[in-house]
């Protein structure tokens, strides 16, 4: 699965797992399997609020955009994705997402 991900200001946190053409965003399974090559499936159709593009199908992969919570401390990585531009290839297992936040530094 080809994922790009779009940073969005948010309060809920995000987890997403692949397996093969379903991905599970916060413990819900969207399946892609019925998606033929060539299909496009409008993300209006999808009932999820982490999906921010179109879902397709294109040399036998899936291709999708992810929003990217994170909130107001978040690091330039999580803000500024390299895979805003370029997506990521997950064929299996937890989408290595940038944090969420930057945790606050210790004063001793």
């Amino acid at each position: 699965m080809k994922i790009k991900l779009s940073p969005n200001n948010n309060a809920s946190k995000l987890t997403a797992v692949v397996s093969g053409d379903v991905i599970t965003l916060n413990d819900i399974a969207l399946d892609f399997s019925p998606l033929g090559e060539g299909d496009v499936l409008p993300a209006s159709a999808i009932n999820s609020p982490w999906i921010a593009s179109d879902v397709t199908r294109v040399g036998g992969e899936i291709s999708l955009t992810l929003c990217l919570p994170h909130g107001a401390n978040a690091p330039h990585e999580t803000r500024f994705p390299a895979a805003f531009d370029v997506p990521i290839t997950v064929m299996a297992g937890p989408v290595p997402l940038p944090p969420y936040e930057t945790e606050p530094e210790v004063m001793a």
